[in-house]
């Protein structure tokens, strides 16, 4: 297994290797107070910076289904004092225990919704993260393109920025920002799309 920068253990290859996160969360415009969601944190390289760079008042939950991911989030919030730090052992598509309902601003997902389009729970996924986000929050989604390249999931897994309007729509979630110019340089242009939604 390689270990990111950070120490942490993920469940998979660590986006950490090959995408920016501070591009990444740039495109989220924190003011600094936020109530802020990693979801599907991984080794917790997003969610560790957004609380040592982004959100000096504000307070983040990172979850993850990988038990390992969590022990080292905890690791974390106790070796350096972190207090507005919640971690979170779950699966998206089954609930996120301990978050109220409309209750986060921002809800960050990258290299993940791929995942519940694999398991067929793509519905699942979008009501629990509708159920959790505020009404003028954003869902921010970032995954690979829908291309048939070597690197990453396969092609079938993929979702296009089109797939997930409709599905987000279906929903009540509207489509408010995309960039399809983001991510990793690839022979075929960048990896990467990022798309956000808001309670219509």
């Amino acid at each position: 297994m390689m270990m990111p920068e950070n120490g942490h253990r993920a469940h998979g290859f660590s986006s950490a290797f090959f995408l920016d996160s501070d591009e990444i969360i740039k495109e989220l415009d924190l003011k600094g107070n936020e109530t802020f969601m990693d979801a599907g944190c991984g080794d917790g390289h997003i969610a560790i910076k957004v609380i040592e760079e982004y959100l000096p008042e504000g307070h983040v939950y990172a979850v993850d289904v990988y038990d390992a991911s969590i022990e080292d989030m905890e690791t974390y919030k106790k070796e350096n004092n972190i207090e507005n730090l919640t971690n979170i052992e779950a699966d998206i598509t089954e609930g996120i225990p301990g978050v109220d309902d409309e209750s986060i601003d921002v809800v960050l997902l990258v290299n993940v919704f791929h995942g519940f389009k694999a398991s067929r729970k793509l519905d699942e996924a979008v009501d629990e993260l509708a159920r959790i986000i505020k009404k003028d929050g954003k869902i921010a989604i970032m995954d690979y393109k829908a291309w048939d390249v070597p690197k990453g999931p396969p092609t079938q897994m993929r979702s296009s920025p089109e797939d997930l309007e409709k599905l987000f729509a279906s929903h009540g979630l509207k489509m408010t920002y995309l960039n399809e110019e983001i991510g990793e340089d690839i022979p075929e242009g960048k990896s990467h799309y990022l798309i956000m939604f808001e309670k219509e």
